[in-house]
This record gives C-alpha cells, sequence and structure tokens, in this order.
C-alpha cells in the first residue's frame, strides 16, 4: 500500500526543505521504496535530494502537444495523431517513466511549468493517471506541491494519506494555512489527515501566534526551529539530505513524521 504524503504552504515558508527532511527520514528508518515529486516549479526539490534533472512532465506535455499541432498541419489519415500511432496516454506514460530521475534510496518527478494558455483537460486527466500509476510501485510518495493547491487534483493525484500545511511564524503565513485548510475540502481529491507545521520558530511561541493557531481547522504537528547552521550547510553545495542526523531541523521532522507514520 502507499502512503502519500504532501506538503503545502505559502511561497518561503521553507515547506521544500521540510519535504526533503521528511525523504531524508523515510530513507533512513521506513523500510521500503521513496518517490519523491517536485510539483512546484521554483522550489528545486532536485537540489534538496542531490539529484539531476533533465526532463520535467511539464517539458513532456508541451512536447507531446507540439507533436500533435505538427500532425494537424500535415493532414492525411494521421492528422492529430503522434507518430507510430502511439496513444497520448502511452505516450505519456513512457515519457514520464523514462524521465524519473533515480538515486540509491529514492526516485524523483518533477512536474515542471504549469499549462500555458491552451486548455489542456484531457492531457491532464492522462497525466494524474500515470502519475498515479507510476506511485503505486512505491511504498511512500511525498509530493512537494505549489503555493496554491488547485493543481494537485489536476495533474499529481487523487488521494493524499497526510497533507502537511507549513507555514512561518507570521500572520501571512497562517492566513495562507488558513486558505489551504479549507480549500482541501473542495478539490477532488481524498485528503485523509492534515496537519500544520510551524517552521523557523526563534525562541519559544509567543502567545498571540499560540491563539492564531488554535483557531485553525486543523491541528499542530510540531514546530521546526531556526536554524542558521541549515543556511550554511546549503552553501557548502552539499544537497540537504545529507544534512546530520544531529541537525535540530531533521530531528523535528523526524519526530513529526513518526506520529503518522505506521508501518
Amino acid at each position: 500500500m502507499t502512503t502519500t504524503i504532501a506538503l503545502a504552504g505559502k511561497g518561503g515558508v521553507g515547506k521544500t526543505t521540510i519535504a526533503g527532511m521528511v525523504v531524508k527520514y523515510l530513507a533512513e528508518s521506513q523500510t521500503g521504496t521513496i518517490l519523491a515529486i517536485d510539483a512546484d516549479p521554483s522550489s528545486n526539490l532536485n537540489m534538496v535530494l542531490g539529484l539531476d534533472l533533465e526532463w520535467t512532465v511539464g517539458d513532456i506535455r508541451e512536447d507531446m502537444l507540439s507533436q500533435v499541432k505538427t500532425s494537424l498541419t500535415a493532414g492525411g489519415a494521421a492528422m492529430g495523431a503522434l507518430p507510430g500511432g502511439v496513444s497520448k496516454h502511452e505516450y505519456l506514460d513512457y515519457e514520464i517513466r523514462s524521465s524519473l530521475s533515480e538515486g540509491v534510496q529514492f526516485d524523483l518527478i518533477a512536474m515542471g511549468r504549469s499549462e500555458g494558455p491552451g486548455c489542456y483537460c484531457a492531457v491532464n486527466h492522462n497525466l494524474r493517471d500515470v502519475v498515479d500509476s507510476i506511485s503505486k510501485n512505491y511504498r511512500y510518495v511525498v509530493i512537494d506541491n505549489e503555493a496554491g493547491m488547485e493543481h494537485l487534483s489536476r495533474r499529481t493525484t487523487r488521494d493524499v494519506d497526510h497533507m502537511l500545511i507549513v507555514t512561518d511564524p507570521t500572520q501571512r503565513g497562517l492566513v495562507a494555512a488558513q486558505r489551504i485548510a479549507e480549500l482541501r475540502n473542495e478539490l477532488d481529491i481524498r485528503v485523509e489527515n492534515a496537519y500544520l507545521i510551524v517552521n523557523r520558530l526563534n525562541g519559544e511561541m509567543p502567545p498571540a501566534l499560540d491563539q492564531a493557531i488554535q483557531q485553525l481547522p486543523i491541528p499542530m504537528l510540531g514546530v521546526v526551529p531556526s536554524d542558521n547552521d541549515l543556511m550554511d550547510f546549503e552553501f557548502s553545495g552539499r544537497p540537504l539530505v545529507e544534512l546530520g542526523d544531529d541537525s535540530a531541523v531533521f530531528r523535528s521532522v523526524a519526530e513529526m513524521i513518526a506520529k503518522i507514520i505506521v508501518e
């Protein structure tokens, strides 16, 4: 059975770092394969995980649509078809599987840029089917989402076991977290559990912040402390998954994930 963990939150709150720590914890402490899905074009999850990235799902979608347009203008019996009579679903399935960035303990799919101005509803339906099919081959799937969540049901998956909504200790971060918590029930996905994570907290929880958190419609899973050593490590050029197990950031995330993951 696949367990899916999705991270969401306002841009800049550090959810990609936490996604990397979730993958690190699962790789070190759990059995089974892990698929990381980078659904945020601006996050560079591959750098956090130390994996090279050559081809994204967005690139594959645009390349396929370009081939279809070319065949449309060419006319004839194959007008609008892909070369060799391959179906769009078969093409996407093959190309996305080929685009997997493979690591020793985890693999990565990058969704890449969002859709262009055209309506790609049928393509998105195929994309979701393919990603769902690939995900079933893994014990854990960790999804790093864009700040907005509307694309989650369009391009990524239908089911999320644990949604981790990340905020920093600011009012704007909490407002965004509340909107995401409320939006999750309106999307075409099933979210089994949702939790709040407060990232980059410096010192004790301010009473005003604690009171605001208690008003949210989701429970708080935990707090990740602010850590200057993390910034120094990032500039070392090494991927964050190589961060030491004694790191305060990693220990905090590990404790939280241990609470919700049941083998």
